[in-house]
């Protein structure tokens, strides 16, 4: 409904133009260093007559200049924007003169607040772009920059502002990059974990940097680079040639230590990227996000994690205006999450899904044969890199279970990993014991393997470790497909989802492609970072 409004449908050109008319809005900032902030508020301020004339008279009188003057809608608040030299004078010269005010409650104590930093935004354009404040503001707070006042001059061709002293750098880069004062547009990212998929992403962010820059006027800076034991940070952007030998002599780290880093180097439109599997770096996001960093992750742990955690990241990042992005999680480089989260927005329900989700699994029962047992199809999953280190992740359901976690709460349904049935083909005690072990046992399960596929065989079906979602209801299994199902021809690692939904009923949308691999997984993540941007 408008309610009688008339609606203006924007073309794509007159969107271009407005976004970019925008952008000249600005020709200049300045700005003033080390400032104060002296603050008078209570609630009576608004029925006092001249208390702007007495503030400003009282000054004066000392010689005490103020730049900026912010004062609340409701007359109930009046802050001065000042030169941290004359901040003790001003508030004892306010004190004075609302001295009888103070002692009756009418008005608060004169506050200060010191380490401050002034910035002015100026444009003779300004007036003539609306909503220009707003979304100058909103930028900035997605940066986690807080505006402590602000004040607009008569003529409408400023922006004057107060923020921390320590987000001053910060701030002047994100207007810089925001509205177009600078060639590139800027993305600065921490990548986390070196291994295949992050070592696979840093190759083609190196890549893709030039052309880029060239195409799409966008600068992306690799602003930090850690894995396990060591970490390098360079706010001017990283040398991808030789990285591996700089994390060598790179400082020792933690991940509080790494999360202490990104935060103190207050960098503006900030990415950190997880290509681990670590739960002590997934827990890290929701700090992050608290600081302007958007999340980028491979690791599955927190998007799976307890229901209420997985709420929890999502609001926070929701209320501080980063982005939290998983498409990885499940499906490599396939658009599922996204799929699924577009059918739900546009108000469609997810009401079953059905998939192969584990490459390694599918991979192991496509390889199995009468030539090579189960023991080898595991290790040659392992040897290619299509496994996990610890192939038990993959053996025992859990990472199909997280998966299928992650899936159906993008579809809207509370779900924790101890809610899905899972029905194991190895035994228990393959488990239990050490991975030398593990590896020692497992060509005890050849033979029967061999016997149960050969029957599979002369059936005419397929093994498939399936998950699967009912309306909430969810189980993983090892399933015997046959010629009629759409899984029976899925080939090498690939993965499959069937989604049932109230639009598509009859005929389940189907996605289907390459679900593992280092190569496909660093392009999903790639993917996810382009998307911020």
């Amino acid at each position: 409904m408008n309610d009688g409004y008339p609606i203006k449908e924007l073309t794509y050109g007159e969107a271009l133009e407005q976004s970019s008319s925008r952008k000249k809005a600005v020709s200049g900032i300045s700005t003033i260093d080390d400032i104060s902030l002296i603050t008078l508020d209570g609630a009576s301020i608004a029925g006092m007559a001249n208390v702007n004339g007495r503030i400003f008279a009282a000054l004066g009188r000392a010689n005490i200049s103020v730049f900026l003057v912010s004062q609340s809608a409701f007359e109930t608040n009046i802050a001065l924007g000042l030169s941290r030299a004359d901040a003790g004078r001003a508030a004892a010269v306010l004190t004075r003169e609302f001295e009888k005010e103070i002692g009756s409650g009418e008005v608060a104590a004169v506050r200060i607040e010191n380490g401050l930093a002034a910035i002015a935004v100026v444009g003779e354009n300004i007036k003539y772009n609306s909503g220009f404040a707003g979304i100058l503001f909103s930028t900035l707070g997605r940066n986690g920059i807080s505006i402590l006042a602000c004040a607009q001059g008569s003529s409408e061709s400023n922006v004057s502002f107060i923020v921390e002293q320590k987000n001053l750098h910060k701030a002047i880069n994100v207007i810089h990059d925001s509205f177009f004062l600078s060639e590139y547009q800027e993305l600065n990212l921490f990548v986390c974990g070196t291994g295949t998929v992050g070592g696979k992403l840093l190759e083609q962010i190196a890549g893709q940097q030039s052309k880029l820059m060239r195409e799409r006027k966008l600068k992306i800076n690799i602003v930090g680079i850690a894995h396990s034991t060591t970490a390098i940070f360079d706010r001017e952007g990283l040398r991808l040639k030789d990285y591996r030998k700089q994390l060598d002599k790179g400082m020792a780290i933690t991940p509080k230590k790494l999360r202490d880093e990104i935060i103190k180097m207050n960098i503006f439109n900030a990415v950190f990227v997880d290509c681990t599997a670590s739960p002590e770096i997934a827990a890290l996001y929701g700090d992050l996000f608290d600081h302007g960093v958007s999340v980028v992750t491979a690791n599955k742990i927190a998007a799976s994690s307890d229901y209420a955690n997985y709420r929890y990241l999502k609001d926070t990042a929701l209320r501080r205006g980063v982005k939290f992005l998983y498409e990885t999680n499940v499906g490599a480089g396939l658009p599922i999450i996204g799929t699924i989260n577009d059918l739900c927005n546009s108000g469609d329900r997810i009401l079953r899904m059905e998939a192969v989700l584990s490459g390694t699994l599918n991979f192991i029962f496509n390889t199995l044969s009468a030539d090579i047992p189960f023991s080898r199809t595991v290790r040659m999953a392992m040897e290619q890199g299509i496994s996990e280190p610890d192939p038990r992740l993959d053996l025992s359901g859990r990472d199909v279970i997280r998966k299928l976690v992650i899936l159906s709460r993008e579809a809207g349904y509370r779900v924790n990993q101890e809610d899905v049935a899972a029905d194991l083909f190895i035994p228990q005690e393959f488990f239990d014991c050490s991975l030398d072990a593990f590896w020692e046992k497992l060509p005890s399960l050849d033979a029967d393997f061999e016997q149960r596929r050969q029957a599979l065989e002369k059936e005419g079906r397929h093994w498939r470790f399936v998950a699967e979602m009912d309306r909430g209801k969810c189980a993983v299994a090892l399933k015997a497909i046959d010629r009629s199902h759409s899984f029976y021809a899925l080939d090498g690692s690939n993965n499959i989802i069937l989604l049932t939904t109230e639009r598509y009923n009859r005929h389940p949308m189907l996605i289907q492609g390459y679900g593992a691999g280092a190569d496909v997984t660093a392009a999903g993540v790639f993917a996810d970072i382009m998307s911020i941007v």
